[in-house]
């Protein structure tokens, strides 16, 4: 068995990888080990993720030396390479977390053969970009965690634990991916083709825009004297309880406020007070007034006339 050394100066000799190949699950034994190219946030609490499950995490690739030292300490076994190119020589499933940008120069250098399999970890991005890896044999797809990963490695891998990965796949792939992300603590959910950026573009919603949501409430909150901590206790618990009937009853059951009540005069003075005091908060309000109409509209407690009526104020038409 090779024994190259890593950047560390470790031995990746043969009893790791024995000691690690003893606690892989029947799914895995088929593979030889999965490769992780890139050891930045992503590709590091993966490859540790991955490597506890007992999957043997046999290579890593990255260009930063500390990166990769650190990525080694963290996945014992694990050979460090600085250029893609060699990965496919140790590693029959491998895991591109690079960004976005860079995933198709990364597949350029990657040859695999029949058996063999190449994914990427971004959510927007089709897995055709790899299609240059597999020109030879081989298959390639995604495996996307729904995770917001940081440099705190083991709060990331904390947060695989029950996360969502969406995989892309032939049945084969999906099959494995499926059982790799059981064994790290996920579910998955399989994305038909064309899918990918419609459902990014719904967990950016879910996280950024969420966040930009709370940057609003906290705004208004402001100027009723509530600072961020506040505003966030009192606003953040009816948003819980929100979440909550959405989740028990659905969306349009659980759908409330003013809006979906007709009540025009109220949504004016909302109007009038986000013009006045939170101008830069009013295309929002009107953004999710608008979709709290159809809604309402769609569950029948909103008439034709009450939902013309809120319209008109919120195009200004008093």
């Amino acid at each position: 068995m090779n024994t190259e050394r890593d950047d560390a100066g470790r031995g990746t000799g043969e009893v790791t990888i024995k000691a690690q190949a003893e606690r892989r699950t029947p799914e895995a034994i088929a593979w030889s080990g999965v490769g992780i190219v890139g050891a930045g946030a992503v590709g590091t609490a993966l490859g540790v993720a991955i490597s506890r499950s007992g999957w043997p995490v046999v290579a890593v690739v990255s260009r930063d030396a500390t990166r990769r030292h650190r990525f080694c300490t963290l996945v014992p076994g694990a050979r460090a390479f600085v250029e893609p190119a060699a990965i496919s020589d140790v590693a029959d499933l491998i895991i591109v977390a690079v960004p976005d940008d860079t995933i198709a120069e990364v597949a350029a250098q990657i040859r695999l053969h029949s058996g063999q399999a190449i994914v990427h970890t971004s959510g927007a991005v089709d897995a055709e970009v790899l299609t240059e890896a597999v020109m030879e044999g081989g298959a390639m797809g995604g495996f996307h965690p729904l995770v917001s990963f940081t440099s705190d490695v083991e709060r990331s891998v904390a947060g695989i634990a029950g996360a969502t990965i969406a995989i892309e796949g032939d049945d084969r792939l999906a099959k494995l991916l499926a059982a790799l992300a059981e064994a790290i603590g996920g579910s998955t959910v399989r994305l038909p083709r064309g899918a990918k950026a419609a459902y990014h573009a719904a967990a950016v919603l879910a996280s950024g825009g969420l966040v930009a949501l709370l940057d609003a409430i906290v705004a208004l909150g402001s100027t009723a004297g509530l600072d961020e901590r506040v505003s966030l206790a009192v606003f953040g618990r009816l948003m819980e309880q929100t979440l909550a009937n959405v989740r028990g009853m659905g969306i349009a059951a659980s759908l409330t406020g003013p809006v979906t009540r007709g009540d025009v005069g109220t949504v004016a003075a909302h109007m009038a007070a986000l013009e006045a005091q939170a101008p830069d908060v009013v295309e929002l309000y009107l953004a999710t007034a608008r979709r709290q109409i159809r809604i309402a509209e769609e569950r029948g407690t909103l008439s034709p006339n009450q939902a013309a009526r809120v319209r008109r104020v919120l195009a200004k038409e008093r």
